[in-house]
């Protein structure tokens, strides 16, 4: 199977990230990191930004190098390596799908996830969308070609996969009152989309929270944002937002900090999850 290992993945930028620190913390410098691994200070500065995939064997002896003693923190970046080389090697449904656009590191990440924290103050998050809304989401925005719009409905589908099976992923949505009563499509649609919000918050591994409107504007955030986590503990997360332009990608520990923090304070503002699910029943009916 081909392998990529000359690009800079966002996995292996926020373990390169996390090492940095870690030496710097340490007070070392590359050419002496350089010496555990028998490499030139090139290669240490290619790991540090990402560029080549990381072996255990160097993640260790860094770590060692630099008096990292905590077992969980080792896992962790030695997670995030084993991910980075998995989705180097794998070849996903969306490389195949034009459609998805800047989505796709996003949605390969999305795959090996074993948790994921969103925030969505103007629209139902994808993982839960049903096909009409995500049609009529289509027919308002760009996608002007039925073929656009049902490409773009077949690959939200084939994300949501990763709700069910043996292993489901465990999603965690707050969102903004105005999200549910923000019309997309006809009522129809968006009636069926407020039931559908429901089933799935019916589940074990999906939580959905509502932070109303009475409860005052929060402005910690502005934009909607993910932070994706991984499967082992300790693992790193990785925050990720989207904006009209661009994408970014939280990939250091402060920032990744600040995303967590931001996204605590918004689900301890909002509703419990019972208390959630009925106030959208509640807006579903009034449709």
């Amino acid at each position: 199977m081909p392998t990529d290992n000359r690009v800079s993945t966002v996995l292996a930028r926020r373990l390169g990230g996390e090492l940095l620190r870690l030496r710097d913390a340490a007070g070392l410098t590359q050419p002496q990191a350089a010496q555990v691994l028998s490499a030139t200070a090139a290669k240490i500065a290619k790991m540090e930004r990402g560029w080549v995939p990381f072996r255990d064997p160097d993640v260790i002896a860094l770590c060692t190098l630099y008096g990292v003693t905590d077992r969980a923190v080792v896992d962790g970046l030695l997670t995030l390596a084993k991910l980075d080389r998995e989705r180097r090697k794998a070849r996903g449904w969306w490389q195949k799908m034009p459609i998805v656009g800047g989505l796709g590191e996003y949605i390969a990440m999305e795959e090996v996830a074993s948790r994921i924290r969103t925030w969505q103050p103007a629209l139902v998050p994808g993982l839960l969308q049903t096909p009409e809304y995500v049609r009529a989401l289509g027919v308002t925005s760009n996608w002007s070609h039925p073929d656009e719009i049902e490409a773009l409905v077949t690959s939200r589908i084939k994300r949501q996969a990763r709700l069910w099976g043996d292993a489901p992923l465990e999603f965690h949505a707050v969102l903004w009152e105005a999200a549910l009563r923000q019309q997309v499509g006809t009522a129809e649609v968006m009636r069926a989309q407020l039931d559908h919000l429901v089933r799935m918050a019916e589940l074990p591994h999906v939580h959905v929270q509502v932070l109303p409107f009475r409860a005052g504007r929060y402005h910690g955030v502005d934009g909607s944002f993910n932070i994706v986590s991984f499967a082992e503990p300790g693992a790193l997360d990785v925050g990720y937002a989207e904006s009209l332009a661009s994408t970014l990608w939280a990939e250091g520990a402060e920032a990744n900090a600040a995303y967590s923090r931001a996204f605590a304070r918004v689900s301890q503002l909002s509703l419990a999850p019972l208390d959630s699910v009925s106030l959208i029943d509640a807006i579903s009916k009034g449709m």
